[in-house]
């Protein structure tokens, strides 16, 4: 990790078990998971991630709002299109079991 902290630490236990909360609901659903592992190969946008996942834009869009909320993915506007960066905090994606 860079020598910046954690987005899902705070300066406050309670605020930090709450974005803790967060990134753990973000990160136990094996279709999120999927999301991030997609992103990460490139396909970065809604409709790339429709195609490549076989899922309706409506259902990614809610899953992708859980893993923004979660700290694990940011959303960039590039020429007015919604391009999704995976942040450090998603990139565990690969020492998650399931």
């Amino acid at each position: 990790m860079s020598d910046k902290l954690s987005k899902t630490i705070s300066d406050s236990l309670e605020e930090t078990k709450e974005r803790h909360k967060k990134y753990l609901r973000a990160m136990s659903n094996p279709i999120r998971r999927d999301i991030i592992r997609a992103i990460r190969e490139g396909s970065n946008t809604i409709d790339e991630l429709e195609k490549q996942l076989d899922t309706d834009s409506k259902t990614l869009r809610w899953h992708i709002k859980i893993l923004e909320d979660g700290y694990c993915l940011e959303i960039k506007l590039v020429d007015g299109i919604e391009n999704f960066v995976v942040t450090e905090e998603g990139e565990v994606v690969d020492y998650i079991e399931g």
